[in-house]
């Protein structure tokens, strides 16, 4: 699995995702987009990739993807799983040499129809609560359907954006806009999601 870690960056919550997929007996690995100097030199740069399709982020997911295909413990099938930021990442490499890819509370590109067609399977899993996020995962699972693409698309109506994660992870002086949106953790909704992720991706990745 190439884990792409959400816009804070590649922090512990982001690496205690990936040693979880680890434990399930999934070799992980997860760039750091911002190794060319951190999150306040690269944030913008790496959103413009994202915007645009192309640019370093993407080299660095496909290194991660290469340096997985030459590990010796590799079965030779690669995920891709994203949250945020990184989610939006998942789902346009989905087309790129992937065999799954996991989106959570990814933002969707402007030609969504364009960006999934081809793609490998896709499981989705966003939180009704995430006003930023509002009605992506019905367009998601609409696209995938239309595109005859494998998948597995949910919306959890208790839960909102970062539901996955285990705590507050945002830097300190954007707490208090995370407590008042309703960002964060809902264990539930989050119990739910990692199986079904964990059964969606062995599926395809064994």
């Amino acid at each position: 699995m190439v884990l792409v870690h959400e816009a804070f960056g590649l922090d512990e919550q982001m690496r205690g995702h990936a040693d979880r997929l680890a434990r399930k007996g999934f070799v992980t690995l997860a760039p750091d987009l911002y190794s060319a100097g951190g999150a306040r030199r690269c944030l913008v740069a790496t959103f413009r990739a994202l915007l645009s399709g192309q640019g370093k982020a993407f080299g660095d997911i496909e290194a991660a993807r290469a340096a997985l295909a030459a590990d010796g413990d590799c079965t030779g099938r690669i995920g891709v799983i994203g949250f945020c930021m990184g989610g939006g990442f998942a789902l346009l490499a989905a087309t790129r040499g992937f065999d799954a890819s996991s989106v959570n509370y990814g933002q969707l590109p402007r030609d969504l129809d364009a960006a999934v067609a081809g793609a490998c399977p896709v499981v989705g899993s966003y939180g009704g609560k995430d006003f930023s996020l509002r009605g992506a995962a019905a367009k998601l699972d609409a696209a995938l359907e239309k595109a005859g693409v494998p998948h597995d698309v949910e919306e959890y109506p208790n839960a909102s954006h970062a539901f996955l994660n285990d705590g507050d992870n945002a830097p300190g002086f954007l707490r208090p806009l995370t407590r008042i949106t309703g960002f964060g953790p809902e264990p539930a909704s989050a119990e739910a999601a990692w199986h079904r992720i964990e059964t969606f991706l062995t599926t395809h990745l064994t």
